[in-house]
């Protein structure tokens, strides 16, 4: 069984410390105790779409964890972590206030 080690950023780890008790404990959690021991980290979460398809995310309840798996060291590096919209606004430089205000 093949042992991932699990690299986060600078900048995710904020985000990690950010979030309350509870979560924090749910997010290394999961990425030490499911992800990490998995032969094929890809068997949970999905890719992302179009020219962002080197990222992957995890789910874990309203949270959602960014990482980009890198097979040929076997280290899944977490860019981001956060609640879904905040996630994907900060990561990709969306405002979902301006983009909603037009519908």
């Amino acid at each position: 069984m093949a042992r991932w080690s699990i690299v986060i950023r600078p900048s995710a780890e904020k985000e990690i410390d950010k979030l309350g008790k509870a979560n924090r404990k749910r997010v290394l959690r999961y990425l030490y105790d499911r992800v990490a021991q998995l032969d094929r980290p890809r068997q949970l979460g999905g890719p992302l779409k179009g020219t962002m398809s080197e990222f992957w995310r995890y789910r874990i309840g309203d949270l959602r964890i960014l990482c980009r798996i890198e097979d040929d060291r076997l280290i899944v590096l977490v860019i981001a972590v956060g609640s879904n919209r905040p996630l994907w606004a900060t990561f990709f430089g969306v405002s979902f206030r301006v983009s909603l205000r037009r519908y």
